[in-house]
């Protein structure tokens, strides 16, 4: 994620922004120009300061504050790139429902935000000839001994809990699951890495080259599963996966990879948009020093991602425990893991997965 200014005044700007604080203006975000632009009413439609000689109008999701993206004033759509995969939204006159799905779809929008970003296929039309990633946001019934909805991907379609929006809910099954991190932007980066197994991997002809990588995944998914949640992880998993769920099967382990290789991305964006810049004093000289003067999405070798991301969670995870919070970033990267997310970065960017990678000799702790 970057940082935005508002083309009026010159303020600065947050991705979900959808009134300048210091002039007022509107502000939509453009996705064809990946910008939050300020608005100048024109007619029925809007006039985007970031942008010349077109008007836009406001996602019909706008309606419920849950959207702030914009579509040119004369496209067919009524819904943004983002809100068109919706496929079932919570009931709005619930408003205990609406303000969950505010918070699900900032998530979401930046899941979106961060796709688009990296050039990837976002409208493969399904058998139904709808679009194949959809998403079900779904409420589970009140009744506490009733079925409850599952968060997960099948086929194209991801369903998340609404549940899942409420921050005490939330941090309640992290904790029951023995979770180090658990958020929505980290549910939908998860999901839609098993969506992009079958369009990248699958489609792709590449399952041989990622089994060599994350393991065989014909076996068993669901006996896998069981035996994960029976038995836990292996005690030296962090020798090899990113996380003890990864151990579960070779596609939890890719799609738990694809999160983490996002997660590191759009976190190096916003810390390039910030000029941050890590060189601990007490360290030897050049040991943890780490300057984003690349841009993340575009960088064409892997390891410059890994080897700045180190240093720079590090003292991201200093200043977490400085307020008393969770580290920010509680994962190790051992060299397999490097291994693992430089081959997600060869599958996004379109290289060749070779069959092994050079890690990175830096750690994260």
């Amino acid at each position: 994620m970057k940082l935005f200014k508002c083309q009026h005044c010159e303020q600065l700007l947050y991705f979900e922004n959808t009134k300048c604080e210091k002039c007022s203006y509107p502000l939509g975000f453009i996705s064809e120009i990946m910008t939050l632009s300020a608005l100048e009413p024109e007619g029925d439609a809007w006039r985007a300061l970031a942008v010349d000689k077109k008007t836009y109008r406001f996602c019909a999701n706008a309606e419920f504050d849950v959207c702030n993206w914009m579509i040119e004033a004369g496209a067919p759509d009524i819904y943004c790139a983002a809100c068109r995969h919706n496929r079932t939204i919570p009931d709005t006159t619930v408003p205990e429902h609406l303000f969950n799905w505010r918070k699900i779809e900032i998530a979401k929008h930046r899941l979106f935000y961060t796709l688009m970003k990296l050039g990837l296929p976002l409208d493969g039309k399904g058998e139904d000839g709808g679009e194949r990633l959809v998403f079900d946001f779904l409420a589970s019934p009140p009744h506490v001994d009733g079925p409850r909805v599952m968060t997960g991907h099948d086929n194209g379609l991801i369903t998340l809990a609404l549940e899942e929006a409420d921050d005490a809910e939330r941090e309640k099954r992290r904790t029951m699951m023995h979770e180090p991190y658990r958020t929505l932007v980290g549910h939908f980066r998860h999901e839609v890495g098993h969506y992009f197994w079958d369009v990248l991997v699958r489609d792709g002809g590449l399952v041989e080259a990622c089994r060599k990588i994350f393991g065989d995944e014909r076996a068993d998914y669901g006996e896998a599963l069981q035996a994960y949640y029976a038995n836990g992880a292996s005690p030296n998993w962090q020798d090899n996966y990113i996380s003890a769920y990864a151990t579960s099967h070779p596609w939890e382990d890719f799609a738990e990879t694809w999160a983490h290789y996002l997660h590191i991305v759009d976190t190096l964006e916003m810390a390039r948009a910030f000029g941050m810049y890590v060189h601990p004093r007490l360290a030897r000289p050049g040991e943890l020093d780490a300057q984003v003067d690349f841009d993340p999405y575009a960088v064409v070798d892997p390891l410059p991602l890994i080897e700045t991301w180190i240093p720079l969670s590090n003292a991201l995870n200093s200043l977490n425990r400085t307020m008393g919070l969770m580290d920010m970033y509680p994962f190790i990267l051992s060299p397999p893991v490097v291994e693992k997310l430089s081959a997600i970065h060869d599958l996004i960017h379109g290289n060749k997965l070779p069959d092994k990678v050079p890690v990175a000799e830096k750690s994260a702790a």
